[in-house]
């Protein structure tokens, strides 16, 4: 996988084709000072009497920590839409943060990283670059390794993930 766009406008709509669902959605999470970034739906039949169920995850990042109390809020904020949404179908609703080695899917996401640990593996060099997460726009981003930044454009970076090892007072 190559990242090759960043139209942050388009995150989940790039992992769901339901855009309406995440048109519903990114507002309620965005409302509690969230940002939403990965949304999938998974529908299935409903078989031997019991009816069609549809299982949604989102994984959601707040400022600072994404902990319990900030994805049990996105529970509850977001659990009556996606019944209005499917009526007649029970819901089961996933809601976590993106994970101190959250393998990064699209370079959309880049952009709620700032800040954050960085391994991205490059395919001109064949091997990890890692470095605190400066900047990201539709090209490229900026990581900070040591005391130089080092240039990534998206077309060099086979698969990225965040790196807790780089952060401050990480163990």
């Amino acid at each position: 996988m190559v990242f090759t766009s960043r139209d942050t406008s388009r995150t989940a709509q790039i992992r769901n084709p339901d855009a309406a669902l995440h048109d519903s959605l990114e507002p309620v999470v965005r409302g509690l000072g969230m940002s939403l970034i990965e949304l999938t739906a998974f529908h299935r039949k409903g078989r031997g009497g019991n009816p069609p169920s549809v299982q949604v995850r989102l994984v959601v990042m707040a400022q600072g920590i994404t902990g319990l109390d900030e994805c049990s809020r996105v529970h509850r904020a977001v659990m009556p839409r996606l019944e209005l949404a499917f009526p007649g179908q029970e819901v089961y609703l996933e809601v976590s943060s993106p994970g101190i080695d959250r393998i990064i899917k699209d370079a959309s996401e880049f952009v709620h990283y700032t800040g954050k640990g960085i391994r991205c593996y490059r395919t001109d060099i064949s091997g990890w670059t890692e470095g605190i997460l400066q900047s990201a726009d539709d090209e490229k981003l900026v990581l900070r390794k040591e005391d130089e930044e080092v240039v990534l454009n998206y077309a060099i970076i086979a698969k990225a993930r965040l790196y807790n090892a780089l952060l401050p007072g990480a163990v």
